[in-house]
């Protein structure tokens, strides 16, 4: 049984995993106290961590005794370095307290892994697309110890993408699913957005071209002839639709690619993003089987964390009690 350990950002989670299956999955998200900034305070952030980490670790263990633990894992890179201080102290102490392993657990690759709890094996190997706030890459995933990235963002994260056009359209924090919903009720087509797909070859991404144009078509083409007050309801749902029609496209046609360059003919969806209903529904067109993870494991959680824990620890792929933070 798996203890893993989450905190990345602006959420703290634990949970235990075992055999795959998720005994618990508890998660205390401080999304609320960012609001007001429309984005993610690090030191806020990190704080709230250190508020939830004891709680969140009790609840997680529940009517478990710590004797029934066999391994602690953490997420301890990419993410922010407050907050993933916190897990990693937090981790490295029970480890040491219970003297047990320590597994170091790369978040991005949790991610992708993340379909496989409480679904068991997935077909390998496969292309891996982490769609989030703050990732957007593209990985070679052979088995779950040889996984190559194939490329990522240039600039804007999807997710980060989603919230800035969130804020520019004014329907609030966080924004993918604002804007997923949103979309239901626009019409894609309605406006020609650009896709970006940075040569011919790319498997890289990038965002920020696309965000701007959604700003010059709600406020002008000097970004300020206009606001959102003087747009009706259809002309907003219509924007989101098709904003998240050129996100969806892109993904689509990066995801393509990669399978030609790999010849892998599977793909692997991890990731906020991952809940996006207007990419769900779109990635059967690919006509590939394609693994998603479900809803309750798509944003950032501990079950991901102990789940791929749980397969490193069966390679023996085991942390010293000096696992160091890795923010980059």
């Amino acid at each position: 049984m798996i203890l893993g350990i989450e905190s990345t950002c602006d959420e703290t989670g634990a949970a235990l995993v075992h055999d795959g299956r998720v005994l618990s999955n508890v998660v205390a998200s401080s999304a609320a106290l960012h609001a007001a900034y429309g984005g993610v305070v690090p030191e806020i952030a990190s704080r709230a961590c250190v508020e939830s980490i004891g709680p969140v670790v009790k609840e997680a263990l529940g009517d478990h005794a710590w004797e029934q633990v066999d391994a602690v894992a953490v997420a301890h890179r990419p993410g922010l370095i407050g907050s993933l201080l916190v897990g990693v102290s937090a981790a490295q102490a029970l480890a040491w307290s219970l003297g047990k392993p320590l597994i170091g657990v790369d978040h991005v690759r949790a991610h992708l892994h993340s379909v496989t709890l409480d679904v068991g094996n997935v077909q390998l190997p496969a292309v891996g697309l982490v769609a989030s706030g703050g990732h957007t890459s593209l990985y070679h995933v052979r088995d779950w110890h040889d996984i190559t990235r194939l490329g990522g963002t240039i600039d804007d994260a999807v997710g980060e993408a989603y919230d800035k056009v969130a804020a520019i359209l004014e329907l609030g924090y966080p924004g993918g699913p604002l804007i997923d919903r949103l979309a239901t009720n626009g019409d894609p087509a309605a406006v020609k957005f650009p896709r970006s797909m940075l040569g011919r070859d790319s498997l890289d991404f990038s965002f920020s071209g696309l965000k701007t144009a959604v700003l010059y078509h709600v406020r002008g083409a000097k970004g300020r002839e206009r606001t959102v007050a003087d747009l009706d309801e259809r002309t907003i749902a219509d924007t989101a639709a098709s904003f998240q029609q050129a996100v969806i496209d892109t993904l689509l046609k990066k995801l393509e690619r990669a399978m030609e360059q790999t010849g892998a003919q599977s793909v692997i969806l991890g990731g906020g993003v991952s809940a996006n209903r207007g990419l769900r529904a779109a990635l059967p067109s690919l006509g590939v089987p394609v693994a998603m993870p479900k809803p309750a494991y798509c944003t950032d959680n501990a079950a991901m964390i102990a789940g791929l824990g749980e397969a490193m620890l069966a390679a023996g792929d085991i942390a010293d009690l000096d696992l160091a933070a890795v923010p980059n």
